[in-house]
């Protein structure tokens, strides 16, 4: 499985961006995907999950500003952020998690770098 993503950058304080996932295997397949980040000298946080079902988790900093969807067709998951925040700055990862052949497989994209500045 290859994650791909997209769509970071440089925005200010109160500006938007949408992140972008591309997933080489159909989406359904997984039972869960999101969105994780990580600033320097932090610890990879969630930001948003989507599972099974459509329903989504978000972390409480970004809980009503940000939202996680996927398109099953186009095999992505996105992250719409909205009134972006300094701390909002971080490398973004996207995840992807299925239970196949009697186990569980985590795979991660290779990060998309989101700036915002005050």
């Amino acid at each position: 499985v290859q994650l791909q993503a997209s769509g970071g950058g440089f925005v200010q304080a109160g500006g938007s961006l949408t992140l972008s996932c591309a997933s080489s295997e159909s989406t359904v397949t997984f039972n869960r995907m999101g969105w994780y980040r990580q600033s320097p000298g932090k610890e990879r946080e969630m930001v948003a999950v989507i599972f099974t079902g459509e329903a989504a988790n978000y972390a409480g900093s970004v809980k009503g500003r940000f939202t996680i969807s996927r398109d099953h067709p186009k095999n992505t998951v996105s992250l719409k952020m909205n009134n972006l925040r300094p701390v909002d700055t971080a490398v973004y990862y996207c995840n992807a998690v299925r239970w196949r052949d009697s186990r569980w497989s985590d795979y991660w994209g290779q990060g998309t770098q989101v700036t915002v500045s005050s």
